[in-house]
């Protein structure tokens, strides 16, 4: 590559994504999955991190948070040079980050999607109990989006979500706490892995074949990741949704096999979609 198409490549990508996130480091969840996911979608990649994990596809062993006045140190100085089109939250720890990151988020200028993260793919708490207030009370209210699985759904509305109708439940009571729009993402389903969505716009569900695998690590980061970076690439909502559902199918089933438990999915996975397909 010559001089000058190396520097036309390095400045290609103009659209920047934030995530505010707790680090994985086998990369197949939080940070790192975030910010391959924003790489695959043409988004250059900002990440603050809000705690530090040991594991890996077989086991969750220990967690350490950042304390948080350096998660907002850490937030002010990216958004401070390089803002934003759109930012998302993961694993948030503890009730003062929670409450640190709510109201650093007040002066946000661009959309927030926050992925509620509680627990890690083998269990471990990624959120300390008192901090599901702070998140439900200060946090929520200023999201564009929050996407909850359904154990969050329930842990956050006090509903069973069992089904459509409990996810319809849980995402009323959610809207109610104060974001514009709520995904209730239903990978745990028996059945289709079908999500919910409530916006202003009112319903919409987005149904997917079940892919039997037990490669799922980093699903709800990939997913949210993806509509992260295709709202700061100017997407509307439902259409972000739809394209950040069809690459996490996409990213599952061509998972790459690693790790010999619970291993990542594909975020090099294919997401666009021909015209002829779009118009299908």
């Amino acid at each position: 590559m010559s001089g000058d198409a190396a520097r036309t490549s390095a400045c290609a990508t103009k659209t920047v994504a934030l995530s505010i996130a707790g680090s994985d480091p086998s990369g197949g969840a939080g940070i790192q999955a975030d910010l391959k996911t924003f790489h695959q979608f043409g988004v250059y990649g900002e990440a603050v991190v809000t705690l530090l994990t040991v594991q890996n596809t077989v086991a969750f062993e220990r967690v350490e948070c950042v304390p948080a006045e350096l998660v907002v140190e850490q937030i002010r100085a990216v958004i401070g040079d390089i803002p934003p089109g759109a930012a998302k939250t993961g694993a948030l720890g503890n009730r003062e980050i929670v409450e640190a990151v709510a109201d650093v988020a007040a002066g946000f200028r661009f959309p927030l999607v926050v992925d509620p993260v509680m627990l890690s793919k083998h269990g471990g708490a990624l959120i300390a109990r008192d901090a599901i207030a702070a998140l439900k009370d200060k946090l929520l209210p200023r999201a564009f989006l929050v996407t909850p699985n359904l154990e969050e759904a329930e842990l956050l509305t006090g509903i069973e979500v069992r089904d459509i109708a409990g996810m319809r439940a849980a995402a009323e009571r959610l809207r109610g706490l104060g974001p514009r729009a709520v995904l209730v993402k239903g990978g745990h389903l028996a059945g289709s892995a079908t999500d919910i969505l409530l916006h202003d716009g009112g319903w919409e569900e987005f149904a997917a074949e079940r892919i039997e695998t037990r490669h799922t690590h980093g699903t709800g980061c990939a997913f949210s990741a993806a509509i992260t970076a295709l709202l700061a690439s100017g997407e509307e909502l439902v259409a972000a949704v739809r394209t950040a559902k069809r690459y996490i199918g996409e990213a599952i089933r061509t998972s790459p096999g690693l790790g010999a438990g619970a291993g990542p999915v594909n975020h090099h996975a294919a997401w666009r979609i021909d015209q002829a397909a779009r118009e299908e």
